[in-house]
Order: structure tokens, then C-alpha cells, then sequence
């Protein structure tokens, strides 16, 4: 259940706002194409994250 494209998702990290866009097929930051929201959260901190707990997503439930 991916959020629609086009959709941004804003999460600041250590004083830095990083803004993804949710694209038809991934998700898009800094310009560049990501597969996974988690390998986005590893560049932004350096560590291992689950992306959907990193950016908010995880506890939402898809609207049908």
C-alpha cells in the first residue's frame, strides 16, 4: 500500500528537512531515484532504518 505519487514526505533529521516524493514506481530524493523509502532513511542517517518507521508511515492504515 504505497502512498499516491506525488505525495512528500517531509521528515527533519538533525536540523535538516528532507523532503521525498513518492514517484509511480519509487520514491525520489535530492533528484535521485530510490527503490525503497529505507534505503533513503540509511543515506539521510547513515544507519539502518525501516523507511516507512523513519518517515511516519508505518501505523497508517490504507483508505479503500
Amino acid at each position: 500500500t504505497m502512498p499516491i505519487a506525488g505525495t512528500r514526505l517531509i521528515r527533519e533529521w538533525r536540523g535538516v528537512e528532507h523532503v521525498v516524493t513518492v514517484t509511480s514506481d519509487g520514491f525520489e530524493w535530492q533528484g535521485r531515484p530510490y527503490r525503497s523509502l529505507s534505503a533513503i532513511a540509511r543515506a539521510i542517517t547513515g544507519t539502518r532504518w525501516n523507511g516507512w518507521v523513519f518517515f511516519g508511515l508505518k501505523n497508517r492504515r490504507a483508505r479503500t
